[in-house]
């Protein structure tokens, strides 16, 4: 299961959302699921509803205990994490999932996704 995590700013739209999921993506790679922070859930579910996929609530303690491949010192101040989207991939994607690649960022560079993939159990 590929998850794909997002980071944002409150001020990010669906058309920051799709840049970003299509720069990590590359456009080809199938999605099972979005993640991103609990608290900013609301803004992504309507992104979500469009792709028709789950979103999965990430607690914050449960992002601060993940390894993300970028260190923002905005996030790590902000979240305690060097990457909400990585951070949000990793916990959605379950014990022992691993990153695709580092964060891409939307044009707008008012969001980025990132992909996790989970162990099969």
């Amino acid at each position: 299961m590929i998850v794909a995590g997002f980071g944002f700013r409150a001020n990010a739209t669906l058309a920051s959302f799709q840049s970003a999921l299509e720069a990590a993506t590359g456009g080809g790679t199938a999605i099972a699921a979005l993640a991103t922070l609990d608290r900013k859930s609301t803004q992504l579910a309507p992104f979500a509803d469009h792709l028709s996929l789950p979103l999965i609530t990430v607690a914050p303690d449960r992002m601060t205990r993940q390894t993300t491949l970028t260190r923002s010192r905005q996030s790590l101040d902000a979240h305690g994490t060097g990457s909400v989207a990585e951070a949000a991939a990793l916990a959605a994607a379950g014990p022992g999932a691993r990153l695709l690649a580092p964060r891409a960022i939307s044009r707008d560079r008012l969001a980025t996704c990132a992909l996790a993939e989970g162990v099969p159990a």
